[in-house]
């Protein structure tokens, strides 16, 4: 560990305000549109809100992630505490849900939008303000875009895997959504499990870079361009 205290606080400084940002968009958009759609659960429970404290984890927000910031490891991971949604008080159920699942990575595709804009106005800044500004919309950029592919994947209960059972026939939709209380674990494997046994075996399988890595390089050009930044970010 070659981290100095000043460093860390740093590091902490640009990391911190944009996944505060990315998780609580994230999580109000959810509760925000089950609201409009009748269920009122997560509004009741204050959830509907941009208080990060309202939806901090922990273990997934906090201690997760600067753990593997810390480790320098290849890419992050994190979580933070779910919405409730109580399905059967949507005024369509199969249908709305699709909605209050894809509110999550919508508005992390629009706050990554957002980020990048802002970036424009990194050159009005003092040296030192800039430096500061445009490495945290950079990272702003980044993780709600990795947010927003993850979420999209077709797996519970990720948000993609919600969007699937809903447009689903009920046939696939139904053994799919059994997969649920396993969803975390397979994740899990497959991004740490599955590239530490191929390195044992030999083999290359680096499953974090075929789902989110490559997504995300696709569509950081765009993002660069709104951020009137020469050369593409990569992640």
């Amino acid at each position: 560990m070659d981290f100095n205290l000043s460093e860390l606080a740093y590091i902490a400084s640009v990391w911190a305000l944009p996944v505060l940002l990315a998780i609580t968009l994230h999580e109000a958009a959810h509760g925000f549109i089950a609201w409009s759609y009748g269920d009122d659960t997560a509004y009741k429970l204050g959830r509907v809100t941009m208080n990060p404290l309202k939806h901090i984890h922990p273990i997934g927000t906090i201690l997760l992630p600067l753990a593997l910031i810390v480790l320098k490891a290849p890419f992050l991971f994190g979580y933070a505490k779910p919405v409730p949604v109580a399905t059967h008080r949507l005024r369509k159920p199969r249908r709305d849900m699709v909605y209050v699942a894809a509110a999550g990575p919508m508005a992390n595709l629009i706050l990554a939008a957002i980020s990048a804009l802002l970036y424009n106005l990194v050159p009005l800044l003092p040296d030192g303000a800039a430096l500061w500004l445009a490495q945290t919309l950079r990272i702003s950029i980044i993780v709600n875009l990795v947010l927003a592919v993850l979420n999209l994947l077709p797996l519970p209960p990720l948000d993609g895997g919600r969007i699937a059972v809903g447009i689903l026939p009920i046939s696939l939709a139904v053994p799919l959504a059994r997969l649920e209380r396993y969803g975390i674990f397979i994740l899990l494997g497959a991004f740490f499990l599955l590239p530490y046994l191929g390195r044992e075996l030999g083999l290359d399988i680096r499953v974090f870079d075929w789902l989110i890595r490559a997504p995300v390089n696709w569509m950081l050009p765009f993002f660069s361009g709104l951020a009137g930044l020469p050369e593409a970010m990569r992640l």
